[in-house]
């Protein structure tokens, strides 16, 4: 197990900033690697090397869009699982039918989503061929 540099600091140091100085910290600060700000400062005052981070937008944006689908089909998913414990416990043929189309509903939006997944994966593997 990797020891932790002295995780029990008590002396704090106020610093002041203008609202200039403070918004290039913070923008150095979200480019780097760093967690947190104070992090960010401990490291730079004390010459420590700084991770920056390069981010593609377009690709950020795909894996916005990818996360989204994924809560989709999560979604999805639960309610076929609903719908098939439903039916499991169904006694009578209306109600039998009822719950049958509902599934068919959801499998459909499931193959939709999965369409769409499958585009965005191909869209970020051409991104990732560039």
């Amino acid at each position: 197990m990797m020891k932790r540099e002295n995780s029990n600091r008590t002396r704090i140091v106020g610093l002041r900033f203008t609202p200039l100085e403070y918004a290039e910290l913070e923008k150095r600060f979200r480019a780097s690697t760093c967690r947190k700000l104070s992090e960010h400062i401990r490291k730079h005052l004390f010459n420590k090397p700084i991770v920056a981070t390069y981010r593609n937008q377009s690709l950020d944006e795909l894996m916005e869009e990818t996360a989204l689908l994924t809560s989709e089909l999560r979604a999805i998913g639960n309610n076929i699982n609903q719908i098939a414990r439903k039916i499991n416990t169904l006694k009578t043929v209306p109600d039998f039918k009822g719950h049958l189309y509902l599934f068919e509903i959801q499998r459909k939006r499931l193959f939709d989503k999965m369409e769409e997944v499958s585009g965005h994966t191909q869209k970020i593997a051409e991104k990732w061929l560039q």
